[in-house]
């Protein structure tokens, strides 16, 4: 049934309640007069397509949906923000969450239309209460990351670009500017897909961490619908319990201890061994000298860059897995805190981590050539969509004569847009 001018007016008012916006803030948006949405939510002015598709981005949703028979006034937008209310008022939270559940939406629609198979079963559920303590959710926390590294087969060995892993997964991936104290957010909508976004601003160490974090969300929370994950809100148990995880799925107990091995430290101080002839038993000891298996600075800073975190989380995990005693971490802290470990790595030639963490992009672009080559969507529409991934126009052109191997598709090339 053809959805009339009074039912949209009443979706329009909706969602704008559901998003947490005035109609002033709808007004400003859209660059018109606040009497303007009150009319269009009233019914009594028609909505134009341009203004439609204005407002279903503003409010993040599909312009279909307002089309649809049936209307869901709750999506993941509103989700995000009914769990952090503060949040939803923050314009660089806003559009960077807007910008990224669009760009999901429309890989979404091309995977759909290219008859892609975006199966997201690969993603394990993990049944897990939540925690009571800060204890029970570490404990959580290294079980589960353990269990996901064996399932993905990666044993002890470092960890290739974690925003790649994801996208192996079913996880749309993207960068975005975001406040300081945010440092990604997750996002789960059966429009969208599962989203999982990182702050851009931030050091692509710190970013490559943030990805694992909000991986535990993934897994743990997508159920929530959306989840922001802020500095400030880092003591809060489910925030403990996504770094804890990052850190154990980064930093695998046993690759650590065999990493340390390697540069002839992390042995025990008095090492011992029985012999057993089904009859006794014979002991044999042995005691490194003294000093040997003390970890220096630059066995964190070796360490650090194996497994592409930084040296102050490398100097954390050793302490808790009690390969560093309150002492030496503190020791060891103060000399990175000097920035000596920076500069050990700089002597070394060792780069920081490196993580893309634009899936979105090359997915969108990727799949609206494909589109195009098969003449599913216009030229226009592939104008727009290579827009919203942030192509440059120049680009844009140089790929798209590679998308165009017949007549038909080189015409709709040179032609103007509409």
């Amino acid at each position: 049934m053809p959805v009339d001018q009074q039912e949209l007016a009443r979706r329009l008012k909706a969602a704008r309640e559901a998003s947490r916006l005035t109609q002033e803030d709808v007004a400003r948006n859209l660059g018109v007069s606040r009497s303007t949405i009150a009319q269009m939510e009233l019914g009594n002015r028609a909505v134009t397509s341009l203004e439609l598709d204005k407002l279903a981005y503003l409010y993040g949703r599909d312009i279909r949906a307002f089309l649809a028979d049936e209307f869901r006034p709750e999506d993941a937008l509103v989700a995000v923000f009914r769990r952090h209310p503060d949040m939803a008022r923050d314009d660089q939270v806003l559009a960077a969450v807007r910008h990224s559940l669009a760009a999901g939406r429309e890989i979404t629609n091309l995977e759909r239309l290219l008859g892609v198979d975006a199966d997201l079963t690969a993603l394990p559920a993990y049944p897990l209460k939540a925690p009571a303590t800060r204890w029970e959710a570490i404990q959580q926390a290294e079980r589960m990351a353990a269990e996901e590294r064996r399932r993905l087969g990666f044993g002890d060995a470092p960890l290739p670009g974690v925003a790649e892993l994801l996208e192996g997964q079913g996880v749309r991936t993207a960068r975005a500017d975001l406040p300081q104290d945010v440092s990604g957010l997750t996002v789960a909508d059966p429009d969208v897909g599962v989203l999982v976004v990182v702050n851009r601003e931030h050091v692509p160490w710190r970013q490559r961490f943030s990805f694992a974090h909000e991986y535990c969300h993934v897994l743990l929370d997508r159920d929530e619908k959306g989840t922001i994950s802020r500095t400030s809100q880092r003591d809060t148990l489910p925030e403990v319990r996504a770094n804890a995880f990052a850190a154990a799925f980064l930093m695998p107990p046993g690759g650590i201890i065999e990493f340390l091995k390697g540069l002839a430290k992390g042995k025990a101080s008095r090492l011992k061994a029985e012999v057993f002839d089904e009859g006794s038993a014979l002991v044999a000891q042995a005691r490194p000298a003294p000093g040997t298996q003390d970890i220096q600075l630059y066995d964190v800073v070796l360490l650090a860059h194996h497994f592409g975190v930084s040296r102050t989380a490398a100097l954390y995990r050793l302490k808790n897995l009690k390969l560093l005693n309150e002492t030496e971490f503190a020791e060891l802290q103060i000399q990175e805190e000097s920035g000596r470990g920076k500069q050990i790595a700089g002597m070394l030639g060792l780069a920081e981590p490196h993580e893309d963490g634009d899936g979105i992009r090359a997915r969108i672009v990727a799949l609206a050539l494909e589109a195009f080559r098969r003449g599913e969507i216009t030229k226009r529409k592939l104008e727009e969509l290579a827009f919203l991934a942030g192509l440059a126009a120049s680009a844009l052109e140089g790929l798209v004569g590679q998308a165009a191997p017949d007549a038909t598709a080189a015409a709709e090339v040179l032609a103007p847009p509409e």
